[in-house]
């Protein structure tokens, strides 16, 4: 009887199911990595500014090169899955490389952070204040002061006056890091406007005040107050005095007109008798123009003046005693009294 020769697996059967197991392996490592481009890059946290023009070509590879994203192709693909590819937009994206690919295109697809940088002008500050305020916040200085000297920008400045003095609003504003000085000035005079209410302007004009004489007596009530409690005050007493025709004797103009600030103020030097279109004392009316840019307290202290003293007698008289009270008055006599009484 012949030897059976050996029973087991074909060696070229054995090759071929060798082959496949390589090729088991090799699908299933190729589908890992591909997974794992998916995941976590494991980088940093990461905030992306997207520019005017940016693509998303760049901006894949930009989170790439950061650790954010393994993969930038993957993140590409995704983004056009998600339509962020399409509606990408301009501003900040907070990133981390702990996020998935997914969660970094479906963060991209949402709202931009929009950087913003906070300024705020005080109540009463003058127009050559407010260009070193801006350059604090990291603005052009000079050319905020170019704006602010455009009187054209405002209706009730434009022609009238050398800047716009009293025609931007004192607040708390939030602009972007590149806005313009025109677009920065042009908001405050816009938000200004906002405060010539139809109501509040007639309210101006019965009193017999244009919008622009509303202004100048406001800012004269924003220099002269020590508060907002004393403003209705202030503003009655100068109402009363316009009235009845009795010079405005305002030391803020005085000051103004000679462009100096109130603590500067010399009148044995002869301050007082310096005859400007702002001096109060050697003129009648109202100075020219604002000296100052109100807000809103001022400006509606105007409106709801306090005329009146508790006896009913006009209040044409006040003054600001060491005590810290304002006194105020009838008579000149009686202003006299508590002068020699109170200062």
């Amino acid at each position: 009887m012949t030897r059976l020769q050996g029973r087991g697996m074909p060696g070229w059967v054995k090759g071929l199911l060798a082959l496949l197991v390589l090729l088991l392996l090799a699908a299933g490592g190729a589908a890992w990595y591909v997974r794992s481009l998916f995941g976590p890059a494991g980088g940093g946290a990461y905030t992306l500014e997207v520019k005017p023009g940016d693509t998303v070509a760049g901006v894949a590879r930009t989170l790439e090169a950061q650790g954010v994203v393994k993969n930038a192709r993957v993140l590409r693909y995704l983004m056009t899955q998600n339509g962020a590819a399409s509606k990408l937009k301009e501003g900040m994206y907070d990133l981390k490389g702990s996020m998935s690919a997914q969660e970094i295109a479906d963060t991209l697809a949402g709202p931009a952070r929009i950087p913003v940088v906070n300024v705020t002008i005080p109540e009463g500050r003058r127009v050559k204040d407010l260009p070193a305020i801006f350059q604090k916040a990291g603005f052009d200085a000079q050319a905020v002061a170019a704006a602010l000297n455009d009187a054209s920008l405002s209706p009730h400045a434009q022609g009238r006056q050398k800047n716009l003095e009293g025609f931007v609003f004192p607040a708390t504003y939030d602009f972007r890091p590149k806005d313009s000085a025109q677009t920065i000035v042009r908001r405050l005079v816009a938000r200004m406007e906002e405060e010539f209410t139809p109501g509040d302007t007639a309210r101006a004009r019965a009193l017999g005040l244009s919008v622009r004489d509303w202004v100048i007596l406001a800012s004269m009530v924003q220099a002269e107050a020590a508060n907002d409690a004393e403003m209705p005050v202030v503003a009655g007493v100068f109402l009363n005095r316009l009235r009845d025709g009795i010079a405005l004797g305002s030391d803020p103009t005085v000051a103004y007109g000679l462009g100096k600030d109130l603590p500067e103020l010399d009148r044995p030097a002869g301050d007082f008798k310096v005859d400007t279109p702002y001096n109060t004392y050697t003129r009648m009316g109202l100075p020219t123009a604002p000296i100052n840019n109100p807000g809103r307290a001022a400006l509606q202290s105007v409106l709801n003046a306090k005329r009146q003293l508790a006896d009913g007698r006009d209040a044409l008289y006040f003054l600001h005693a060491r005590d810290g009270k304002i006194y105020v008055n009838h008579t000149f006599a009686e202003h006299l009294r508590d002068n020699e009484r109170h200062r």
